[in-house]
């Protein structure tokens, strides 16, 4: 009896011991996590400081009758799977030269995500990080250098990044989808993917480390489009403490979609009608993943993104951020200084102040004169100068201001603003004249800048980047950026006149210099 139950504390005090201990063990090799689908095993990073995990499945292959449905569970597995190679990008079309993916490639079994965790992290111990990647809703991947999670991780950080569905895979709306949702919804199929990553976030990510009640979700461009609209939907309600938008809100499209979804069903019918010669649904789900990238990619496709599906969106953002129905969580967004300015750079006719005053009749009509007042262009200077600041803010700028404006009216948690505005050195897919450019940020923000080869990278480069890895992860701890060693970086708000901190070579806050362009705007296109 009293050796059973020596027995018996013994193994009380040896699993109580292992409990404790870091999640990885790299005395004995390559580290091995449990998750609710089976064990993985990652691989260490070159410098040893990192554990990487990749190619998890976090959802079941969307492919037959999965295809243009909710993410279903995916299949356990027993024994150990390898997680050290990415998964399959989702299938897509188009794409930037910038975009380099290091993965098996395109494929509609992409519902993967990838986690970097420091070694040695406890149990539940650390700040999370989920990336949402950019591309328009109709491409990307999480397998591009510049987007590498290991060097945040070392600043203590959980980062995870996940692929989901694109384009018209993503974002399909259909009568008889409405019918068969059981939601009286169709379409967002990719902001759903989003929603189950986290929901896997929330299940497993303390045996990696990370604090599933402090998760942080960051994307640029289409990734801040999303940030913004998972802040809005009741699905994601209670999977995220905290959000940083990088370029991008969705409570004005720029025409990255956010229709109705009554609209979206008929366009997107007619659209299947003359490619693919049907409406039925069983039958669109036949049509091999070839044939519908050679469909979209045709002169005259249909753009497919984001509807106001009535499920995932129960109605239109603006309604929900006005109603405070919105998430009540600490927000960090903004954008750079020349998200637009590339088209004038690149163009063989310069605006001059006649083709400025035309653009200006022709888009404003009785309110050019209050558009001019705020984007002059009394000189030819003037006129370009103008053209590329209304390009970047028609763009993507004025969708941002109008996400944050909205959640500074409504909100119950406080909001910071950055104006990213160091020039990056050029490299061969951008020049250095471009700027500030839109995804400019994405290597700083990582501390990713050497995955740009052919930069030649100047010492101001290397300190901002260490400077927002800093601001970003305080962000993601805390729900303020603020730390030692930081220049102070204030709340957006009227009381403190408007604070941006300007993220150039000697970081500094400044009273919004530019507000009354957002709000000529916001009278013209807010309603």
């Amino acid at each position: 009896m009293g050796q059973r139950l020596y027995k018996g504390l013994l193994k009380t005090m040896v699993g109580g011991l292992v409990a404790m201990l870091p999640v990885v063990a790299l005395a004995v090799g390559p580290a091995q996590v449990k998750t609710d689908g089976g064990v993985i095993e990652g691989e260490l990073t070159v410098d040893q400081k990192v554990v990487a995990f990749k190619g998890i499945p976090y959802a079941a292959p969307p492919v037959g009758d999965l295809r243009w449905r909710a993410p279903q569970a995916a299949a356990k597995w027993s024994g150990v799977r390898s997680a050290k190679e990415f998964g399959y990008h989702c299938v897509q079309t188009g794409g930037y030269p910038d975009m380099q993916f290091h993965d098996p490639g395109p494929s509609e079994d992409c519902l993967t995500l990838n986690v970097w965790a420091p070694v040695g992290a406890k149990r539940g111990s650390l700040p999370v990080m989920v990336w949402i990647y950019g591309g328009g809703f109709v491409t990307g991947g999480t397998s591009e250098k510049r987007q590498d999670g290991q060097f945040l991780a070392h600043r203590d950080v959980v980062v995870v990044s996940m692929n989901y569905r694109l384009g018209i895979w993503g974002y399909m709306t259909h009568p008889e989808l409405t019918a068969e949702s059981g939601k009286s919804a169709s379409g967002n199929y990719g902001l759903m993917d989003i929603a189950a990553a986290l929901e896997w976030v929330k299940r497993n990510v303390a045996a990696f480390g990370g604090d599933a009640g402090n998760v942080t979700v960051f994307g640029e461009s289409a990734g801040s489009f999303a940030v913004s609209a998972v802040m809005a939907s009741p699905l994601s309600k209670g999977l995220m403490a905290k959000a940083i938008g990088e370029s991008g809100g969705a409570l004005y499209s720029s025409g990255l979609g956010f229709e109705p979804r009554e609209v979206r069903e008929k366009r997107d019918s007619e659209f299947a009608e003359r490619a693919f010669g049907t409406t039925k649904l069983a039958e669109l789900r036949r049509v091999s993943t070839e044939d519908m990238v050679r469909a979209v990619t045709a002169k005259g496709a249909a753009r497919f993104g984001p509807d106001v599906d009535g499920y995932f969106l129960p109605k239109g953002l603006p309604a929900i951020y006005a109603a405070g129905e919105q998430a009540h969580i600490p927000v960090l967004a903004g954008w750079n200084a020349d998200e637009g300015r590339g088209a004038v750079v690149t163009a063989k006719e310069k605006p001059t102040v006649a083709t400025f005053a035309a653009q200006a009749d022709k888009e404003f009509g009785a309110r050019a004169k209050d558009f001019l007042a705020v984007y002059p262009g009394s000189t030819d200077a003037d006129a370009a100068t103008s053209t590329g600041d209304y390009g970047g803010d028609k763009f993507i700028a004025y969708s941002t201001w109008r996400w944050m404006e909205a959640q500074v009216q409504t909100g119950k948690a406080p909001v910071y603003r950055y104006f990213f505005t160091l020039g990056s050195p050029g490299d061969k897919n951008h020049a250095a004249a471009l700027g500030a450019f839109h995804s400019d940020d994405i290597e700083y923000v990582f501390g990713t800048l050497d995955s740009r080869a052919e930069a030649v990278w100047r010492p101001e480069d290397r300190k901002l980047s260490d400077q927002i890895g800093q601001y970003w992860t305080n962000f993601a701890r805390m729900g303020d950026p603020n730390g030692p060693g930081l220049p102070k970086w204030p709340t957006y708000s009227a009381t403190g006149d408007w604070q941006v901190m300007h993220l150039d070579a000697a970081p500094e806050a400044k009273a919004d210099a530019w507000r009354g362009r957002y709000v000529f705007l916001d009278s013209v296109w807010g309603r």
